[in-house]
Formats: C-alpha cells, sequence, structure tokens
C-alpha cells in the first residue's frame, strides 16, 4: 500500500501561483511514477502530469506546458506541482496518484494509476 496525502492548495488571483505537494508513504518503493490529475466541477478528471521516480523523465499535458511544472525529491518521497500564471479555468481539486505499472506511454490514463490522494482544492479567481 502507497498512502499520498496533497497539501498547498487555496486560494488564489489569476496570474498567480501555488505549488502543491504529495507526499508518499508506506511501500513507495512499488512505485514507478507519481502523477498529477484535476476535477474541475461538473467535470471528468484530467490528467495533468506526470514524473517518473528514477531518471526524472516528465510528462505534462498541453493545457499546462509552460505554466506548470512537476518535479520530485526522492528522499523526501515527495513530487510538486509548481504552478505559475493560474488562470479561472485551472480551479479544480487536484489529485495526486502512484503508478506501480512501467507503462510510460500512457502515463496520462487514470489506469495506469494504483494509489490515489484525497485531493487538495485549487480555486483561482478572476
Amino acid at each position: 500500500q502507497v498512502q499520498l496525502v496533497e497539501s498547498g492548495g487555496g486560494l488564489v488571483q489569476a496570474g498567480g501561483s501555488l505549488r502543491l505537494s504529495c507526499a508518499a508513504s508506506g511501500r513507495t518503493s512499488s512505485s514507478y511514477a507519481m502523477g498529477w490529475f484535476r476535477q474541475a466541477p461538473g467535470k471528468e478528471r484530467e490528467f495533468v502530469a506526470a514524473i517518473r521516480w528514477s531518471g526524472g523523465n516528465m510528462y505534462r499535458a498541453d493545457s499546462v506546458k509552460g505554466r506548470f511544472t512537476i518535479s520530485r525529491d526522492n528522499a523526501k518521497n515527495t513530487v510538486y506541482l509548481q504552478m505559475n500564471s493560474l488562470k479561472p479555468e485551472n480551479t479544480a481539486v487536484y489529485y495526486c496518484a502512484a503508478a506501480s505499472s512501467t507503462g510510460w506511454r500512457t502515463i496520462s490514463a487514470e489506469y495506469e494509476y494504483d494509489y490515489w490522494g484525497q485531493g487538495t482544492q485549487v480555486t483561482v479567481s478572476s
């Protein structure tokens, strides 16, 4: 089992920044990659970004490229999502998730992830 705890969400004005953190505990050695997803009100959950623990390969959704950056601290078993130039449409609950499989080509798919955090709310005001 892997436990994930997100933090760092909150209310921010458009154009502002937030950094989300996701601390992993438990059998973290079984985790191959970490991802961030988000779910806006009335919408389906969507992929935001992913990173491999080993090597640091990253993949981001086109909608966040240039504004969001994913990083990890292996020593702390923590993954971060730095969000800059936030827009009201980025308002959502942000979830981190852990993948134990090695399907990097499909890392944006929810089915690749075995464990999920409880989510953290990000609200961007206009």
